[in-house]
């Protein structure tokens, strides 16, 4: 389980970083709520770990957090969401 959620966190910088092409800023409109879900993947994961193994999951949710920040600058600068 704390593998898919430190995959899903990668995939999900992968996802920000791609939409910050010119022209695929809308990107951020599928990978925000991807990395929603994997946020939410990875703190239940965080969760059940036990005490010495929270690594990857730790890992995933801050990739996951740092993705949805990322995605939302950059619609606020490209005016997708004001």
């Amino acid at each position: 389980m704390q593998i898919i959620g430190l995959a899903w966190g990668i995939l999900a910088i992968i996802g920000a970083i791609v939409a910050f092409f010119p022209c695929l800023g809308s990107f951020n409109w599928l990978n925000i709520p991807f990395s929603i879900i994997g946020l939410i993947v990875s703190v239940i994961n965080l969760t059940r770990a036990e005490r010495g193994r929270k690594g990857a999951g730790a890992v995933g949710v801050v990739c996951c957090g740092v993705a949805i920040v990322i995605g939302i600058i950059r619609l606020m600068m490209g005016s997708g969401v004001f």
